[in-house]
């Protein structure tokens, strides 16, 4: 499969990632979901393999400027993450894999009206060093195939 070259900054935040976060469920150790709907003031964590199903509120959230990511509230662990030298690479989820993806896979990324607020400008240095592309995109590949 040919990787795309050329990645074009979406400017997405983080946030465009933390509505939906896939955890390691609590109870069976498989993956799971936790979501958050600050509308409703609730965060949901449920499991498809074992039927672990858990709702807390959000209203410990009120406070904050930004919305925290669903599995906080859970002080979940994340399902997609892996160790890389002395870091760890991490996504809340498959969307957000994707984007890592391509952006690393890049050999030339492109930027446009950043506002130093996007993913990729608060990413830790690791993820955008060429020495790191190969590593890292083994690592995906992994993470991919526990999907």
């Amino acid at each position: 499969m040919n990787k795309p070259t050329r990645f074009n900054d979406q400017n997405k935040t983080l946030s465009d990632f933390s509505d939906e976060v896939w955890v390691v469920c609590p109870a069976c150790a498989k993956k799971a979901i936790t979501m958050a709907d600050f509308q409703h003031k609730k965060a949901r964590l449920f499991c498809v393999q074992c039927g672990y199903n858990k709702e807390l509120s959000t209203e410990a959230a009120k406070n904050m400027t930004v919305n925290q990511p669903a599995h906080l509230f859970f002080d979940a662990e994340l399902w997609l993450q892996a160790p890389f030298k002395n870091e760890t690479f991490m996504a809340y989820n498959g969307s957000h894999l994707e984007y890592l993806e391509q952006y690393i896979s890049a050999r030339l990324r492109e930027h446009k009206d950043r506002n130093h607020f996007t993913l990729l400008e608060k990413l830790p240095k690791f993820y955008g060093k060429a020495k790191n592309r190969e590593g890292l995109l083994k690592i995906i590949a992994k993470l991919k195939a526990q999907v």
